[in-house]
């Protein structure tokens, strides 16, 4: 098994070995993952922190030893907390990085940092608070980004920086936690989970006070949540078929 780190700010990983498949996912700044299959311009990983696989660029990743992998597993992530910060290698040479990018590789990358950080968990209470740095965030298929993000890497991110972990997908998040039977029975950061017409689970959400819900469809954006689902301010019609509430913290 070979290991490796992210060394660049934010690197698609595909479905397939080609830029021209689906972007799945991205890999931020600092992630480590196993590299589960190596090709001449491609190879297949999996991450660390989610167990999430795809294809990589082999000329966008930095390989590591086993115990330099293991030794970052063993820490506490610490995340960069601002939009967006810069990075220094050896040659003075500056990169910049997103909110959300992980810390603990800089060493051994050789690079600096001297921009805001977050490490280890933090109360349930700053989850809206931290859901609100996305906020107006462009929808994107795959991303995890304030510049590009889908539902579930925006609950995913949001969770990871006050210090938990969900899984990437939204059919995945769902599996966890506890499920409440009421909205009554939420409270801000729980999150609600909606299904398409075949009853699967396709879009999810952090619930706000007062019935309102923050999620990611066109950009991520503020809605009003109720017992049927989201009802979109702008069109005045319900978008998303309330399936679940869950309990994640």
């Amino acid at each position: 098994m070979q290991y490796a780190i992210c060394h660049l700010s934010i690197v698609p990983l595909r479905a397939e070995p080609s830029d021209r498949s689906e972007l799945v996912s991205q890999i931020l700044y600092g992630e480590s993952f196993k590299i589960l299959e190596e090709r001449k311009n491609w190879s297949k990983i999996r991450l660390s922190f989610d167990g999430y696989q795809g294809w990589i660029d082999n000329k966008q990743y930095h390989k590591i030893s086993e115990k330099e992998y293991s030794a970052l597993e063993t820490e506490t992530t610490l995340l960069s907390k601002d939009l967006v910060e810069f990075i220094e290698d050896e040659h003075e040479q500056l990169f910049p990085i997103p909110l959300g990018a992980t810390l603990n590789g800089l060493s051994l990358l050789k690079h600096s940092y001297d921009g805001n950080a977050v490490q280890g968990q933090v109360d349930k209470s700053n989850l809206i608070q931290t859901s609100i740095l996305y906020l107006n965030s462009p929808y994107l298929w795959g991303g995890k980004t304030p510049f590009g993000i889908d539902c579930s890497g925006f609950t995913q991110m949001v969770y990871k920086l006050i210090g938990y972990k969900l899984l990437r997908d939204a059919s995945q998040q769902a599996t966890q936690g506890e499920a409440l039977s009421f909205i009554e029975e939420s409270e801000p950061g729980d999150l609600a989970f909606f299904d398409n017409n075949e009853g699967i689970i396709t879009h999810v959400g952090i619930i706000m006070k007062d019935n309102y819900i923050i999620h990611a469809h066109g950009k991520v954006r503020i809605d009003r949540l109720d017992h049927s689902g989201i009802y979109n301010i702008d069109k005045n019609m319900h978008t998303h078929k309330l399936r679940v509430i869950k309990k994640i913290i």
